[in-house]
């Protein structure tokens, strides 16, 4: 005989203290929706914990430090030779 085995899904009452104003427009929302309170906020917190989690996956991006200038100066476009003697001009040798 093969057992089953059963996700049980259980709830847990709790308390929550919200802004009357924000539970007024939740309440308001919920009943636009056709839908109950309790619904509203469980969608709600899986959202915030499901993007949340997933904000350590995300990887590391750059920001954008450019300061608006018109590129590289024509002594050195396209002139690594010149780029690397100047980097190191005054060094060494």
């Amino acid at each position: 005989m093969a057992s089953h085995i059963h996700d049980t899904v259980t709830h847990m009452k709790t308390t929550v203290q919200l802004p009357d104003s924000l539970l007024a427009r939740a309440k308001a929302v919920a009943r636009r929706d056709g839908t109950t309170l309790a619904a509203l906020v469980e969608e709600g917190l899986r959202n915030v914990v499901r993007a949340r989690s997933a904000e350590g996956d995300k990887p590391f991006v750059l920001r954008d430090a450019s300061v608006g200038g018109k590129g590289m100066s024509a002594e050195y476009r396209d002139r690594w030779d010149a780029i690397r003697a100047a980097i190191y001009e005054g060094r060494g040798e």
